[in-house]
């Protein structure tokens, strides 16, 4: 009987120190992978272009990959 009890406590402790340790844990979001893109002269988008420039006046932005507030890449969330 003691040692059921004693387990139960044991249990317990453990189930209460695993939730303390993770009330305080932040999730960050993370950044979405974006494809190269154009931008003309007036920082927009033209329209009908396709992610490589063609034309004059255009400015090509490369791919970026995913990434956390800390901008690293995660594992796994780029593609």
């Amino acid at each position: 009987m003691i040692k059921r009890i004693s387990l139960l406590l044991a249990v317990a402790l453990l189930a209460a120190m695993m939730l303390a340790a993770t009330a305080g844990v932040g999730y960050a979001k993370i950044t979405p992978a974006q494809p190269p893109s154009c931008e003309n002269n007036g920082g927009q988008q033209p329209g009908g272009q396709q992610p490589n420039c063609q034309g004059e006046g255009l400015t090509q932005n490369p791919a970026k990959p995913a990434t956390n507030p800390a901008g690293h890449a995660p594992p796994g969330q780029n593609s």
